[in-house]
């Protein structure tokens, strides 16, 4: 990924091309030789699944380069900032495996960005704007179908003189206007095909105190005006973003060399998209405040807190990523394919358990209420068994098995499992049981059975079992399946709400997992290393980290509602013959 195609031919660092090459020689002795690059979100709502490709991509291709990498938060715009989305950035960060050079801010920088927006005044270079936004689009050649391709013509504000324009910013930074009644636009170039050229604002009119710089300023830079300063500020050498921004590529650099500041070269790749659910964060907060789920970390959203919460390793998703390349081609992956990964990560390092999700009370007839037996499992059989090693789980007389493996009526040639006049195995214990009867009292079924210890004949198959003595019984099992019915939900005719799958979430309430699951839970976050893998992420203890593979059911974790008296489990993801049967 960081040796081949879009990354691997990138240039070093100190090589980037320049205007002004006499700028190159600070800038090199700043950065040493080595690859600076930074990720920079805006701190006004959750990363989603494409923001973990821009993780990997800014923080890998600087480890890759053994490089620094700045996690920057975006911060000029104080009405949608809040302090959750701060802490939530850097907590993903962290748990995708990544350590920031620095955390920095782009609120860092208010006072030189404001000198460089005077300066650009200066140099007749910016003009305040007193346009309505109506009138603006207008001016920008903007039809009343809303679509381009009407008459360009300059502002009438564009022609005013530097001393004025100086006096009326001075005016915005000191609160005489309100929001809307002015901005500071740039003199670009109206003739340019680029509407990134057309006089981008540079600042704007906003009066909303700031986290971090409280009350000090009435204005504040855009994105356009702030991004490639502060790229530059910080010594960027690969200012690395996705594809929706390449024509800001040219105001990027014009911004730079009008100013005559290092400029960093901007390079655009593919972004990362997964078909069948939605990433506007718009949407989400709908769901999420109409209460279609349980809020942005619903692990059935692709939100990261999402799939933390879900149980999916950190390390299966740079994998991922890993496998798919970067190029400059948005890359469109279907759930299945995400899920697949995940399944093939987990199988590599995930301890097995049963787990009777539909559990019945069997009773063995034959055996003493003193029998006792400890049986010996391998916790991940055949490869592996090792690594994962071996816990002992006590048979008696009394099981658990699950009711889909037992039928009350003889077995035909097609069923494999408990039934009258066909024994069947229990795994690693040594002899079959055999149906003898069933009785019901009340709600409770129990099956009556024989424990065949004169018998050694090989059963059809071996089923699951829990014994009832030390059985932990789950509050709650939440199978979780997708949140939407069709690939792209939001080409419903009628809206993305009305493709929501009302089979999203099954909760089970009476299952019951072997009591070797304690030891698990006690071991977690298990990090068992996958040989050869760059991405064996060491992982900091929490709900999430508790992962097991449930024998035919799946693959499950803690979910973050359980507490000392009440174990709720999300799966992850099914089974690979499940998800092949499906």
């Amino acid at each position: 990924m960081f040796s081949e195609g879009f990354l691997g031919d990138l240039h070093k660092p100190g090589e980037e091309p320049q205007m002004y090459p006499e700028l190159l020689g600070p800038h090199r002795d700043f950065i040493k030789g080595k690859v600076h690059t930074r990720f920079p979100p805006e701190p006004n709502g959750f990363l989603h699944i494409g923001h973990s490709k821009a993780i990997m991509v800014n923080f890998g291709f600087a480890q890759f380069h053994k490089g620094n990498c700045y996690l920057r938060f975006d911060d000029t715009n104080p009405e949608a900032e809040e302090e959750v989305y701060f802490n939530s950035i850097k907590d993903m960060v962290a748990w995708l495996g990544y350590e920031p050079w620095k955390i920095t801010y782009s609120s860092d920088y208010f006072d030189q960005l404001y000198d460089l927006a005077v300066k650009l005044i200066e140099s007749d270079k910016a003009y305040v704007c007193h346009c309505t936004a109506d009138e603006v689009k207008a001016s920008r050649g903007m039809k009343e179908d809303g679509t381009l391709g009407g008459e360009r013509k300059a502002c009438a504000h564009r022609s005013q003189s530097i001393e004025h324009n100086l006096k009326e910013f001075t005016n915005m930074r000191d609160g005489k206007y309100n929001v809307g009644e002015a901005t500071l636009r740039m003199k670009q170039d109206l003739e340019s095909d680029s509407p990134q050229m057309w006089d981008l604002v540079a600042y704007r009119v906003l009066n909303t105190p700031h986290h971090r710089t409280g009350d000090k300023w009435k204005i504040y830079p855009t994105y356009d005006f702030t991004h490639c300063l502060v790229d530059s500020f910080e010594n960027i050498t690969h200012s690395l973003c996705t594809t929706e921004f390449i024509l800001s590529r040219e105001s990027y650099e014009w911004l730079c060399d009008t100013l005559h500041v290092y400029r960093p070269p901007q390079r655009e790749y593919g972004r990362l998209n997964i078909t069948g659910t939605i990433m506007s964060k718009r949407k989400i907060a709908k769901l999420v405040n109409e209460k279609y789920v349980r809020g942005w970390d619903d692990p059935r959203l692709y939100t990261l807190e999402g799939i933390k919460r879900r149980g999916v390793p950190p390390g299966a998703i740079l994998s991922f990523i890993n496998t798919l390349g970067v190029t400059t081609s948005t890359t469109n992956i279907q759930v299945v394919r995400f899920e697949s990964a995940v399944r093939n990560y987990l199988d590599q390092t995930t301890p097995r358990l049963m787990m009777v999700l539909n559990p019945i009370e069997v009773v063995i007839d034959n055996l003493p209420e003193d029998f006792s037996l400890d049986i010996e499992i391998p916790y991940k059989p055949g490869k592996g068994e090792e690594k994962f090693g071996y816990r002992k789980v006590k048979f008696s007389n009394k099981i658990y098995i699950d009711a889909n493996d037992v039928r009350f009526e003889a077995a035909d040639s097609n069923y494999f499992r408990l039934a009258p006049g066909q024994p069947v195995g229990l795994i690693k214990v040594p002899y079959n049981i055999s149906f003898k009867s069933v009785e019901k009292v009340g709600d409770i079924t129990r099956v009556h059975v024989n424990y065949e210890s004169e018998n050694h004949k090989k059963p059809k198959t071996y089923i699951q079992w829990v014994p009832q003595d030390s059985a932990i019984h789950i509050n709650q099992v939440r199978i979780y399946n997708q949140l939407f019915n069709s690939e792209n939900p939001s080409a419903h005719p009628d809206g993305y709400l009305k493709d929501i799958n009302p089979d999203s979430e099954h909760v089970i309430t009476n299952a019951v997992v072997e009591p070797s699951f304690k030891e698990v839970e006690a071991n977690s976050p298990l990090n068992i290393e996958i040989p050869g893998s760059d991405f064996n992420i060491k992982e900091a203890k929490g709900a999430n980290t508790i992962r097991f593979q449930a024998l035919r059911e799946g693959y499950f974790c803690v979910d973050k509602d359980s507490s000392s008296d009440k174990l709720i489990l999300n799966r992850i993801v099914t089974l690979k013959e499940d998800a092949a049967k499906k």
